[in-house]
């Protein structure tokens, strides 16, 4: 993608109540600068304010920021002999952050780095900002679409390759093992997360982990999987059964199916997020099975595989917005039986939705 850094950069500065945003390695220092650092024990912050960008880095990084003329960075150098405070102290200084307010994301700055900055001058006062983040993040760009389109189609053609060779007696981590190498085959530069492949039972647990354990004929298979491309995912979630499947598997099967489309029909841009989950919420209890709903409808899907915004929950009166994509993926799990879940990729548009995903929905046994 072509992005322009310092318009990213700029849109930082209109923070309310904050003399400064601060932001750790992650999705958001990759969002607004392009620098795509991993957090460790070696502190790396970019400080943005109305003067521009600052960054506190280890000397051995600078190679690489030189490489990134465009972001105009100002650094606050440290080595690992020294240590890392007095590149805080100097930054302090420098920007006149004394007594001043930092924004941070409460949901990833560390307490090293917040402390650090205590030690140089304990008048400094935190605001929390990251719902002002993602908000911005939340509305993707046409080029952000685009790659998140290219992972779904990896994801959901690795995926029917896939169940054309599963066979009674193969494990879990045997199917994830083998959906994981199709995608990475068909151009994947990375997974989403770890593959969740879950049979019969094992399957009853909405977070539940992928295990040794073996399909047999008469369960379910419920696979919820993605790639990445440039840094974007795809969340596809699909269930199906291995042989026939009773009348009350097809019937829970159908009321899942029957949710996901409630959800897609009701989502449209200055809809509420929690009329959206009523939607599918209100199929599942009608038929009886509201206990056995135990998680959202959705989350965003960007950079994250879970974005806090839109967040597709009970009551969320938070309205849609055209650009925002996230999942709808209702289920129903029954205790020692199994769970169905259909999940869908979905973009708000400026009169509509785009279902991303394509990969069918109906049931299929294998």
């Amino acid at each position: 993608m072509n992005i322009n850094y310092n318009a990213r950069i700029e849109q930082l500065q209109t923070f309310d109540g904050v003399d400064v945003v601060a932001i750790v390695p992650g999705s958001n220092m990759v969002y607004f600068t392009g620098l795509d650092y991993h957090l460790s024990e070696r502190p790396i912050i970019a400080l943005v304010n109305s003067d521009g960008l600052s960054l506190i880095v280890p000397r051995l990084e600078v190679p690489t920021i030189q490489k990134r003329p465009d972001l105009e960075a100002r650094l606050f150098m440290w080595d690992d002999a020294d240590g890392y405070e007095g590149a805080f102290r100097e930054a302090v200084e420098a920007l006149g952050l004394d007594g001043k307010t930092i924004g941070v994301d409460g949901l990833t700055m560390r307490i090293t780095e917040w402390l650090a900055f205590l030690k140089v001058d304990p008048s400094i006062k935190v605001k929390p900002v990251e719902r002002d983040l993602i908000g911005i993040r939340a509305r993707k760009t046409a080029e952000e679409v685009a790659l998140m389109r290219q992972a779904i189609a990896i994801s959901e053609t690795a995926l029917e390759t896939l169940i054309s060779e599963v066979r009674p007696g193969m494990t879990e981590r045997q199917i994830a093992a083998r959906l994981e190498a199709l995608m990475l085959a068909g151009g994947a530069e990375g997974l989403s997360f770890g593959t969740l492949v879950q049979t019969g039972a094992n399957s009853d647990n909405p977070h539940g982990t992928t295990t040794d354990r073996a399909i047999h004929a008469g369960e379910f298979l419920l696979i919820d999987y993605g790639c990445k491309v440039g840094g974007y995912p795809s969340d596809i979630t699909r269930t199906f059964v291995m042989g026939a499947p009773t009348d009350e598997m097809r019937r829970i099967y159908e009321t899942v199916y029957a949710a996901n489309a409630a959800g897609k029909a009701a989502a449209q841009p200055g809809v509420t997020m929690g009329a959206v989950d009523a939607a599918t919420r209100a199929v599942i209890e009608a038929a009886g099975y509201g206990d056995y709903f135990t998680h959202r409808t959705g989350h965003g899907l960007g950079l994250d595989v879970h974005e806090p915004i839109p967040q597709i929950a009970p009551r969320v009166e938070d309205v849609l917005e055209a650009g925002m994509v996230f999942t709808i993926e209702p289920g129903i799990y029954i205790p020692g039986m199994g769970g169905v879940r259909i999940e869908d990729n979905v973009l708000v548009t400026a009169d509509g939705l785009d279902v991303l995903t394509s990969f069918p929905r109906e049931l299929r046994t294998l």
